[in-house]
């Protein structure tokens, strides 16, 4: 395909297009004239940096065309675009990847998953509606999903590298681990032999889910070395000695 080849009339509009650049830019922040590159047949495109100290790195592109054997360019566009090495926002990324542990306050709802790798139904019907409603009470406690496999898995993963976790800071000097405390609730189900939950209201896990291999301070079977109370004399009043002022 040949080359378009450059327009005088285009080309040479260099202040039409940075007129129509300032007129929907903030004040002084069209910054000079980067160059202009034909697009096609009568139609070109004006660069000019932009000085705003909010977009670092972008520029300001205006289009301009002309009809056949007009001598006037018109405005066709006008875009601020980002050049290499532009500050961009983040990706986006879809609601449901970018929740985040903790992002769900009062009143907050997230949106119903129906195929949630983590969760299975609760029970599986078998024709026979009486033995399916004792299966549905029996198996999920009257819920319609229960944890699958790697639901459990998940969870367990998340809890053992956590806060509450055998290798965090605070079990790593604890006295005792928690599998051995009065305070540890075991959890219930597939999860039991490894976690449960503190019940020590002294204790940073106090209510939440913990490793047997946790541990901390307020341990209920260790102690603190007893000490002897310090004598400390009673305080000496020195009244009998004279006392001297100083001028300063």
């Amino acid at each position: 395909m040949a080359a378009t080849r450059p327009d005088a009339v285009l080309t040479s509009a260099v202040e039409v297009a940075r007129a129509a650049a300032e007129e929907i830019a903030e004040p002084g922040t069209v910054g000079e004239h980067l160059g202009v590159v034909m697009e096609g047949d009568r139609v070109a495109t004006h660069s000019f940096g932009c000085t705003a100290t909010a977009y670092p790195g972008w520029h300001w592109a205006v289009t301009l065309s002309r009809v056949p054997r007009a001598r006037k360019a018109t405005i066709s566009e006008v875009h601020l675009l980002p050049s290499e090495g532009a500050l961009l926002s983040p990706e986006w990324v879809p609601y449901a990847e970018r929740l985040a542990p903790g992002d769900i306050g009062a009143g907050d709802v997230t949106p119903y998953v129906e195929e949630d790798p983590r969760l299975e139904a609760g029970w599986e019907a078998t024709g026979e509606e009486d033995v399916d409603q004792v299966a549905i009470w029996e198996l999920g406690l009257g819920r319609e999903r229960v944890l699958s496999a790697e639901g459990r898995e998940a969870a367990a993963t998340r809890w053992q590298e956590g806060e509450h976790g055998p290798e965090s800071e605070v079990a790593r000097k604890a006295p005792r681990p928690c599998g051995t405390c009065g305070f540890f609730l075991p959890m219930a189900g597939a999860l039991r032999s490894v976690f449960g939950v503190c019940a020590n209201e002294w204790s940073p896990a106090d209510g939440s889910v913990v490793s047997l291999r946790f541990g901390c301070g307020a341990h209920s079977e260790v102690d603190v070395e007893r000490r002897e109370p310090e004598r400390i004399d009673p305080p000496v009043l020195d009244d009998e000695s004279d006392i001297e002022f100083v001028d300063r």
